[in-house]
């Protein structure tokens, strides 16, 4: 039997590290991009092997419409068709409120954010949709909290970038419903991930949960697990779903 094939983007680190480990323990060939850390990539990988599993690593700019042609294709020839898709990859940028903002700083979010999860959601489809020759599968969208929240005073882009990819969650999963494919999204709250540091204040989770019902931080592990159970068949009648993991934040 073929071992269904995951694709986690930006799986290098942090929630996407984690979705990938979790998806080869739960029997998927993975699949993780990586931007420009290699060598985290690697490790990853090798971490799954080490386990039993398979994975492979590929270097691609989710914002650039080559790399993500070039990222499918190689996955088509080295091991199939892709059944799943966590389109994790994201990034931020530094605190700041939105009229101390570039249009620069905004291109780089949308770009990463929006354009990115939108064309990798499209060469999913155009393999897993059955109009389109496909056997189905299941694509989960990482939002955030930010999305419903807006994040004032700290990135305002970053979270209506969010609010975009639930959007394009709802609109897509009603557009190929009955075509075999699953569209969700997961929206994690406070979660003790480096993405911290590239906002410009790594210890941002321990300021913030106070304001947290559950008092704590989550783990790129819990959000992996629903991830993960998006993914598979305990989840064949949820579609268009925003799944929040935030601690009831």
């Amino acid at each position: 039997m073929m071992h269904p094939i995951l694709l986690v983007t930006g799986g290098s680190r942090g929630i996407g590290a984690a979705t990938a480990i979790l998806g080869a323990a739960r029997g998927y060939q993975v699949v993780i991009t990586y931007l420009a850390n290699k060598a985290a990539a690697e490790t990853v990988v090798q971490t799954i092997q080490d386990a039993g599993g398979k994975a492979l690593a590929v270097q691609a700019d989710v914002g650039i419409e080559a790399d993500v042609l070039r990222l499918f294709k190689t996955i088509d020839l080295q091991l199939g068709t892709i059944t799943a898709l966590a389109n994790n990859a994201g990034m931020l940028e530094k605190q700041m409120r939105l009229d101390q903002m570039s249009v620069a700083r905004w291109q780089r979010v949308l770009n990463a954010n929006v354009i990115g999860s939108f064309l990798c959601a499209r060469e999913a489809v155009l393999r897993m949709s059955t109009r389109h020759g496909g056997k189905g599968g299941a694509i989960v969208n990482l939002s955030s909290a930010a999305s419903r929240i807006g994040s004032p005073n700290e990135f305002i882009d970053y979270a209506a970038a969010k609010g975009a990819v639930d959007s394009m969650t709802i609109g897509l999963a009603k557009e190929v419903a009955t075509e075999g494919v699953r569209v969700n999204a997961v929206r994690p709250g406070l979660i003790y991930t480096d993405i911290h540091v590239s906002a410009g204040e790594p210890g941002r989770v321990e300021r913030a949960k106070a304001g947290v019902p559950m008092q704590r931080g989550g783990t790129a592990e819990e959000v992996a697990e629903a991830v993960l159970w998006l993914l598979s068949d305990q989840a064949s009648y949820v579609t268009g779903t925003l799944m929040d993991v935030t601690g009831g934040r």
